[in-house]
């Protein structure tokens, strides 16, 4: 029985080395949602300065997801949306998008490649930025979308006070997410639009 392929170099490989590589990569594959969960709390090893941890930061942008309704590919998203802060600082937001694109909805996979863009509305003055950054997107059908996340759940996310749910609670959302097949036509769904808020959701989650 193989335990590591024959091969020194991929092109000298054969149908045996491949279909033992495929097997063992199909089984790794099952543990991204746990290693993402991992990678979300050691977000608090970053560098802050806020009122808050950036794990706090993501945890408190998917309770104000859940509590506005939003379904389960939003609260991943607004969840996940800043994971790449440790290891990719100057473009987190195409790097949190990368990692959710095969399991999410196209909608929130642009929402969150975008997200950086969007935020600077709020700060871009302060650090010599440009503000407007984001109007380059306004022919995009998702535009209203991303200001809408980054208005309701992240520029808004950094209050110690707030009554911010656990990762245990999302934990069961990002397993389902990140069990799915990736890049299911079902799932990414191009151009669907689902809203960010559902007030029945709202009533029942309240």
């Amino acid at each position: 029985m193989m335990d590591h392929v024959k091969f020194t170099q991929m092109k000298d490989g054969d149908r045996e080395d491949y279909a033992f590589l495929t097997e063992h990569e199909v089984e790794y594959t099952k543990g991204t949602a746990d290693r993402l969960l991992s990678a979300l709390v050691n977000l608090d090893e970053g560098l802050s300065g806020y009122k808050v941890t950036r794990l706090g930061h993501s945890l408190q942008s998917a309770t104000r997801a859940w509590r506005d309704g939003a379904d389960i590919d939003w609260i991943v998203s607004a969840l996940l949306h800043d994971i790449g802060d440790i290891f990719a600082p100057y473009n987190h937001d195409e790097y949190a998008a990368a990692i959710l694109k095969p399991f999410v909805r196209e909608q929130c996979t642009w929402v969150v490649e975008k997200h950086g863009d969007f935020q600077l509305i709020y700060y871009a003055k302060h650090v010599g930025a440009n503000p407007d950054k984001r109007d380059q997107y306004r022919d995009s059908p998702y535009f209203g979308d991303c200001a809408q996340f980054c208005e309701r759940w992240d520029q808004s996310s950094f209050d110690p006070d707030y009554d911010t749910l656990p990762i245990e609670h999302f934990a069961p959302m990002v397993r389902e997410v990140f069990a799915r097949r990736p890049y299911d036509e079902a799932v990414v769904r191009p151009g669907v639009q689902m809203p960010l808020v559902d007030a029945g959701l709202v009533a029942q989650r309240a």
